[in-house]
């Protein structure tokens, strides 16, 4: 076990830890300033702004050597009997350097800068910069560059070089190079090679300063105007942590959650830009009720309890459980549909797939499933129908047992049914649909429910590898729109408020499989596999 001191305190660390001075630095809350490093990439040790003394304390001696110069703390080991000075009078010297060094030749255009609010170089400057400017402020904008899927503000980069260690060791594309030397160096593509890859967008997250932009969120908000709430990307299989952050019930970026489990500190392109048909106009924003050709526009007063009642005269019933419900919404319904009829027929509705899993060199991987939650709703699907049931089994059923009430989740983000399948539904005496946007099959429902996106609900998700996650409500929906829990819990005659955590200990009590997320779930999600592999394992040693 390593033995660390910091500024006089000590610190242990666990056989096997391999990190660095900033890392330990930072388990004991004290901050280490750094623009090069990051921990998913490989170490240049060139900013020179996490400078700090260093030395090694004697095992038997207990002497303390300190190297006579400042080293970078970026590229110290956290051995044994390492001896770390972070807030002496030479390293607020060297940082104070550094920070006017940078000053001196940065655009001191913070209030168009999209960056202000959330810059390095900003907050460093207060922290550790000079008392007093000792040059004069000469204003000057900052030149710009087209990169490809970023724009580059050239004057405004310290030269990092975060963005062109991801691009060679993470995406594995290799675009971004640094041109010239000294002095004259600059950013720059690879002649005749944009910047275009499906990671890229992490290079303006990587970027330490106002430098590189990114096109879909430059202008459009100051960040301090923003909250930021804890999310679930719904784009793929994958289900990487992200931030939604937003300003009055508008989503205006997402951004990746470090989560080494998952996505670590990346996310895609795919899942990045892929929250604009929260907002888009085309969205289903009423409930609707049709009868023959005539269409009625309805509201939400005592609509939940009618449909539980046209459910509970129909006869035998069905669902189809889209794979973007969450858990607790896949719960709900299943438990509202079985109570009704214990005879229904629950099945999964289509998995949209698209070409095959992309891997890259980095470790990040893009699903070709493009469902958050198909593994959750199989499980669910699993305990009340003891059967899994596709889409097209289902399809198979609905015409040999003549369903007389049919509820179909969608929840998609593009089209999913097309006009041929849909009139498989035709005969259908009540169909209900509750999606996102109209489709061939909302055309033809007997009533049609507006739905939530994945920004408008607090839910659970389980990824591909069986990690459950939640995701918090984050904006309301649009005026008229219900999601989809809520509106279950109320047909379900619970009283109250929707709550998510009370239906997922409900589902946790009853259904085996979901109990180790009983208690708090970690904001990196809960492993239901190991939970899975323990029940085979038990089952083994009892039929042994």
């Amino acid at each position: 076990m390593a033995k660390v001191t910091i500024d006089g305190r000590e610190i242990e660390l666990p056989d096997g830890v391999r990190i660095n001075a900033i890392e330990v630095a930072k388990r004991m809350g004290v901050e280490i300033p750094h623009y090069c490093y990051h921990p998913g990439l490989p170490i240049v040790g060139s900013c020179r702004m996490c400078l700090v003394e260093a030395g090694n304390r004697d095992a038997k001696t207990g002497e303390i050597r300190m190297q006579p110069k400042l080293v970078p703390g970026c590229t110290i080991p956290a051995t044994d009997g390492l001896v770390l000075v972070t807030t002496g009078e030479k390293v607020q010297q060297a940082r104070a350097m550094v920070e006017e060094g940078l000053l001196v030749r940065h655009p001191i255009d913070c209030p168009i800068c999209d960056k202000a609010g959330e810059c390095s170089l900003q907050d460093y400057h207060f922290k550790y910069g000079q008392s007093a400017r000792r040059t004069d402020v000469m204003p000057f904008t900052s030149r710009k560059r087209d990169l490809g899927d970023v724009t580059l503000f050239i004057d405004r980069c310290v030269m990092c070089s975060r963005c062109v260690r991801f691009c060679s060791e993470v995406s594995g594309t290799a675009e971004l190079m640094v041109a010239n030397r000294a002095a004259h160096e600059e950013i720059d593509v690879v002649p005749g090679f944009p910047l275009h890859n499906e990671l890229s967008g992490n290079v303006v997250d990587l970027c330490p300063v106002g430098a590189l932009s990114d096109k879909d969120f430059s202008y459009q908000q100051r960040v301090w105007f923003m909250r930021q709430h804890t999310g679930v990307c719904t784009g793929c299989a994958q289900g990487c942590s992200i931030h939604i952050e937003e300003n009055q019930d508008r989503v205006y970026r997402l951004k990746p959650r470090e989560n080494q489990f998952v996505n670590k500190w990346w996310i895609c392109n795919e899942g990045r830009y892929g929250y604009h048909h929260i907002h888009d106009a085309k969205r289903l924003a009423a409930p609707q009720y049709r009868n023959g050709g005539k269409t009625t526009d309805l509201d939400w007063t005592g609509l939940p309890e009618k449909l539980t009642k046209k459910l509970s005269d129909a006869g035998r019933l069905g669902a189809l459980f889209s794979p973007f419900l969450s858990v607790e919404e896949a719960y709900l319904l299943a438990k509202l549909i079985k109570g009704i009829d214990p005879q229904a027929i629950l099945a999964m509705g289509p998995v949209p797939t698209v070409g095959e899993d992309k891997k890259f060199p980095g470790g990040f991987v893009i699903a070709a499933e493009k469902a958050p939650n198909r593994r959750g709703v199989e499980e669910i699907l699993g305990y009340f129908m003891h059967k899994l049931l596709t889409f097209d089994d289902f399809l198979n059923q609905m015409q040999r047992t003549e369903l007389q009430g049919v509820w179909v989740s969608g929840g998609y983000k593009g089209p999913w049914i097309d006009a041929a399948t849909a009139r498989k539904f035709d005969a259908i005496p009540l169909l209900i649909v509750q999606d996102l946007f109209p489709s061939p099959l909302s055309e033809i429902a007997t009533y049609t429910l507006p739905g939530a996106s994945f920004a408008e609900r607090d839910a659970s998700y389980m990824n591909r590898y069986d990690r459950l996650q939640t995701s918090r409500l984050a904006v309301r929906p649009p005026w008229g729109v219900r999601a989809e829990a809520g509106l279950l819990w109320q047909m379900s005659g619970r009283k109250g408020l929707y709550s998510y955590r009370a239906v997922l200990d409900d589902l946790c009590r009853e259904v085996l499989y979901f109990a180790p997320a009983a208690g708090p779930l970690p904001d990196v999600g809960l492993d239901m596999k190991i939970n899975k592999l323990a029940k085979s394992g038990a089952l083994a040693a009892k039929m042994a």
